[in-house]
């Protein structure tokens, strides 16, 4: 799909509610490796994952697309 998740933006949300990737990860049960592989452009996110990091960041999908 054409949107593309940016993990500056995810990033920037994240360290606005004061977590870290692990606490997220705990929170969604998204797996920490995903994380670091999203970071470093290794891959990135489907549309349930980034529907998931959405609701647990209170934000609208929207705000983690690039």
């Amino acid at each position: 799909y054409a949107m593309q998740f940016s993990y500056e933006k995810y990033e920037t949300i994240r360290n606005k509610h004061e977590l870290t990737d692990y606490a997220v990860g705990k929170g969604t049960g998204i797996a920490q490796s995903c994380f670091s592989d999203w970071k470093s452009g290794r891959s990135k996110p489907k549309l349930d994952k980034i529907s998931t990091l959405a609701n647990f960041l209170d934000c609208k999908i929207e705000d983690l697309i690039g």
